[in-house]
C-alpha cells in the first residue's frame, strides 16, 4: 500500500499525538456534531438512529473517570426535522435525505445546521452529495424547536454543509465577535455552484457572521484571501471564497475546535481510502468501501491556518471512521489531553470517545 499524502508540513509545535488503544461506544447512529452548552452539558446531533435519519442528544459524565458508564447521553427529541416534509425535493433521498451538519451553543441557544442530501448521483465518483442546509433553533435545549429559524435553502451549492467552530461553553472564549464555520467543497464547478459532499470532496471554505446575526443570510462573508502576514480578507459573496485547507479527494465534512491550553485551532479530516490507499468515497462500492478510512489531525493559530500535520492513521476505525471533533470541554487546562469523538461503520456506528494525549516542543508559540 502506498497511501496518499496530506500537502501540509509536519507540526513544530505537536511534536507527537498518541490515541489510546481503548474507545467508548455510547447510543447508535453516526455524525455527531456536538457543542458545550450554558448548563454545562454537551449536546449532540445524530443520524441514521432511533427510525430517525436525524435526532438530538444530551451527553453528560466524565470520559477521564475511562468506564464506558462514566458517559450518558440520552434523546430529547427524536426527529426534529421530519423527512416527509423536508425530503421530498429533487435529487435529495426521499426517506434518509437529512442528517445534522453543525451544531453551536451560544447565548444559551442551540443552533443546528440540517443538511439535505442524496447517496451519490455521479457515477463515476459517487460521493454522498449535499443539496442545501439551513439552521433551527431551541432555547430549551432540544424540547422544542423553532424549525423556522432560517429558510431551507438558507445554504446551498459550495455552502451546502455548514460546521460551526467550537469555542468554550456556550460560545465563551471566541476569538472575537464572529461566529464562524467550515465548509466542504470540491472543484467539479469550480464556483459557488459546484457541489459540496460528506466525503472525499476537495477543500475546506471558511465563512463568518456577527453572532447577533447568525441567521441573516445576508450579514454572512467568506474568507476569499490570507496575506503574508496571515491575515484574512473577506467578502459577502462566496463566488469570491478561497480555500483555507485543501486536500484533493480527501476532505471531509471536517470540524474544527479551538483548543485554548495550546491556543491553536483543531481539525480533524477523514478521507475514505481503497486497499491502496488511494480516495474511494464511502458509497462508490457499499459495502467493500467503508474498509478502510485515512484520519489525519492539523493545527494552525488561526481558523483559516495556516495549517500543519500532527497526527496521522492510514487505517483509522474498525471498518471506516468518519466525523471527527474535539469537543472543548473534554480538553485538559494545558490542552495536551484531548478526547475525540467520532462515528464509523459497523462497531464504530455510534458515539465514538477515544483519548488523545499530545506531547509539544519547548518552543514558545503563540497565535498569529
Amino acid at each position: 500500500m502506498n497511501p496518499i499524502t496530506p500537502p501540509y508540513p509536519q507540526s513544530e509545535l505537536i511534536i507527537s499525538a498518541t490515541p489510546d488503544p481503548i474507545r467508548i461506544h455510547k447510543g447508535d447512529g453516526d455524525m455527531w456534531p456536538v457543542t458545550w452548552g450554558a448548563d454545562g452539558n454537551l449536546y449532540g446531533a445524530a443520524g441514521d438512529n432511533m427510525d430517525s435519519p436525524m435526532n438530538f442528544w444530551k451527553i453528560t459524565g466524565d470520559p477521564n473517570k475511562f468506564h464506558s458508564w462514566s458517559v450518558a447521553i440520552w434523546n430529547i427529541h427524536n426527529m426534529p426535522v421530519d423527512p416527509a416534509i423536508y425530503c421530498q425535493r429533487s435529487h435529495v433521498h426521499h426517506e434518509k435525505g437529512v442528517k445534522p451538519a453543525g451544531l453551536l451553543s451560544m447565548n444559551g441557544v442551540i443552533y443546528l445546521a440540517a443538511e439535505l442530501h442524496n447517496y451519490g448521483e455521479d457515477p463515476d465518483f459517487r460521493r454522498q452529495q449535499n443539496i442545501s442546509s439551513w439552521i433551527i433553533s431551541t432555547s430549551d435545549y432540544g424540547r422544542t424547536w423553532n424549525l423556522g429559524a432560517t429558510p431551507q435553502d438558507f445554504f446551498t451549492g459550495q455552502l451546502s454543509s455548514p460546521h460551526f467552530i467550537q469555542f468554550g461553553q456556550d460560545y465563551t472564549g471566541a476569538r472575537d465577535e464572529y461566529v464562524y464555520a467550515s465548509f466542504p467543497d470540491a472543484e467539479d464547478g469550480g464556483d459557488a455552484h459546484s457541489p459540496s459532499y460528506w466525503e472525499n470532496g476537495d477543500f475546506l471554505l471558511l465563512g463568518r457572521v456577527p453572532k447577533e446575526k447568525i441567521l441573516q443570510r445576508s450579514a454572512w462573508e467568506f474568507c476569499c484571501g490570507i496575506d503574508g502576514l496571515n491575515r484574512s480578507s473577506w467578502s459577502k459573496d462566496d463566488a469570491q471564497a478561497e480555500p483555507i485547507f485543501s486536500y484533493f479527494h480527501m476532505t471531509g465534512e471536517d470540524h474544527i475546535t479551538y483548543n485554548p491550553g495550546l491556543k491553536r485551532f483543531i481539525l480533524g479530516n477523514y478521507s475514505f481510502v481503497d486497499p491502496q490507499g488511494n480516495p474511494r468515497p464511502y458509497h462508490q462500492s457499499w459495502p467493500e468501501s467503508s474498509k478502510r478510512s485515512q484520519l489525519t489531525l492539523y493545527e494552525a493559530p488561526e481558523p483559516w491556518g495556516p495549517w500543519s500535520l500532527f497526527y496521522r492513521d492510514d487505517n483509522w476505525g474498525c471498518l471506516g471512521g468518519y466525523q471527527p471533533i474535539f469537543p472543548p470541554k473534554w480538553m485538559s487546562e494545558d490542552g495536551k489531553t484531548m478526547w475525540m469523538v467520532s462515528s464509523g461503520s459497523y462497531e464504530d456506528y455510534n458515539f465514538t470517545i477515544q483519548k488523545f494525549v499530545l506531547e509539544t516542543s519547548n518552543q514558545s508559540f503563540s497565535r498569529a
